[in-house]
This record gives structure tokens, sequence and C-alpha cells, in this order.
């Protein structure tokens, strides 16, 4: 069997980061994103504090520039779902599977990034899933359309920042406290196209008349929205359902033997900031150059 020095699991810029500093070593190394390439980069509306834009940049063309890097360099990400990853301790090597095929390697970097936690609300089956969106990538292109946000942190606003250039959207956040920068909250409260409604409490999805209406309680009363869209940011977690029982149960004695790697999004928690993943990724790869070097001089 073939064995690769490194397996990186995801593309976003923790990932690429990490395949560019590895390929500058001379080390052999897959990775495998299961969806575009940029992770949650590809949502951000602007990009204000990654150090050579001081006017910002859109997390796509932010993306774009990643993505040339790496043609360049000609590092190519296969486009796989990774659907499970053990450790073989008898020849240590990780194993990682594929849908169609099995690949293994001496260190493995997981940059899986995260996923949102998804919602439950009276009504919500009976919805389209065409209607229901987590991530605001894939609305992007819409015009003249309502949709409504459910959040009050970074990525609420920021997403509602990015659908109102063409779109009517509202803000839904189920209390007062506003999670996000103030900075954001500003903007939005500046667009005429942005309606931001505290203390209002979905109770109550359905579909009737070609829209999503909204059963929500604002302050006591009873509010009535409809909608042709909905996105959730209401939180993510870690982007772990590939990991075996095994790995789950022995991850921290793999992270201190020097053999797996965690970086960016999926353990950096609320700390998730491009800037932040990028350094991970390059903090990791010249551990494992570190390791590898004393292990070829002993």
């Amino acid at each position: 069997m073939k064995i690769y020095d490194v397996i990186i699991i995801g593309a976003g810029p923790a990932g690429i980061s990490c395949a560019i500093q590895l390929k500058r070593y001379g080390i052999n190394f897959l990775i495998f994103e299961k969806n575009k390439v940029g992770g949650l980069l590809l949502n951000a509306n602007l990009v204000e504090n990654y150090p050579g834009f001081p006017e910002g940049i859109e997390g796509e063309k932010l993306m774009e520039k990643f993505t040339k890097h790496l043609e360049l360099l000609k590092i190519k990400v296969k486009e796989q779902e990774v659907v499970e990853c053990d450790f073989d301790k008898k020849n240590c090597v990780f194993l990682v599977k594929t849908k169609n095929k099995k690949y293994f390697s001496k260190f493995l970097v997981i940059a899986s990034g995260t996923k949102p936690k998804k919602v439950k609300y009276k009504g919500i089956r009976e919805i389209s899933e065409k209607k229901i969106y987590y991530e605001v990538y894939g609305l992007k292109n819409l015009r003249f359309k309502e949709i409504v946000v459910v959040g009050a942190g970074d990525a609420a606003f920021d997403y509602a920042l990015n659908l109102s250039k063409k779109n009517r959207v509202y803000i839904l956040n189920r209390t007062e406290k506003i999670k996000s920068l103030p900075l954001l909250v500003r903007r939005a409260k500046r667009k005429k196209s942005i309606k931001y409604l505290d203390n209002t409490l979905i109770k109550e999805l359905f579909w009737k008349d070609g829209k999503i209406n909204l059963i929500c309680k604002r302050k006591g009363n009873l509010l009535k929205l409809k909608t042709d869209f909905i996105l959730f940011a209401t939180g993510r977690k870690p982007n772990l359902d590939f990991l075996s029982e095994s790995m789950r149960k022995n991850k921290k004695k793999l992270e201190r033997d020097g053999l797996l790697y965690f970086v960016g999004d999926v353990k950096r928690g609320i700390y998730r900031q491009t800037a932040i993943s990028c350094g991970d990724g390059i903090i990791c790869a010249m551990k494992i150059y570190e390791r590898i070097k004393n292990e070829n001089n002993r």
C-alpha cells in the first residue's frame, strides 16, 4: 500500500496554508475537500482584517487568490468526501476512507472546519430544503427576494449585509443581546433594505401561497411575516463526523505524539478568523517537517 507523509482533510484557509507550506518542504501529501475550495471564506461578505488588503476584500475574491496560489504550485485538491478516518496502531498509519477508495498516511491534519447547528421549529420539515439555508453562498445570486436571517452574531449581520445589496432582508434576534461586531451592526442598521427585529422568537413555520409564513412572538405580541427564503445563522460546531469511535477516544494521545493535528475553525471555537486559520496551517506544517527531519536524522 502507498503511504503518504501527510493527508489534509479540508481545503479552507487552514488546509490550504498547510498544503502550501508542505509543498515548500517537499513533503508528499494529499488534500481533500468535499465541497468548494474555500470553506467558510466563501460566506464572507468582506474580509477586513487580513493583512495586505486595507480596503477589505470579498471572501470569494480572496479565495480566488488562494486557489491561484495552489494552481501555481501545482497542488491539486481531491474533490472527494472523507467518510471515515481511523488509526492503525499496528502499522502506525492513518486510514482515510472516501466513498470509493482508501488512503494511508503517517500524519493527519484535520482542517474540516465547522458545520451549522440545525434548528427545530414546528412546521420546518414541511418546507422545501431549497427554501431553508444555513450557508449564505447558495443565496448570493438572488435578486428582488425577501430573506429572513435568524441570528445575532457576526455571521448573521455579515450575511444580511451581503444579501441586502439586491434583496430585502429581515434579521430576527430572539433576545435583545447582539453578539456581532458593533461595526457590522451599525452598517446593517444604516441599510434601508435591512430591518432588524429584536426579541423576536419564531413559534411556527408553514408554506402558503408560494411563501414561507412565520408566526413569531415579539415583545408579548404576535408577529406574522412572509418570506421567500430563511437563512439560519444560529451557531456552528466542529465538523468531525468522519472520525471513527476509536479515533475519538485516542485523539488526544495522537495529538500529544505529534501524529494528529487539528487546525483552523475546527478547533478555534469563536475565534474563527482567516488569518488565524492560515497561521494554524503553517505552524502545523512546520511541526510535521521538524518531526520528519528529526526522524530522518536518527
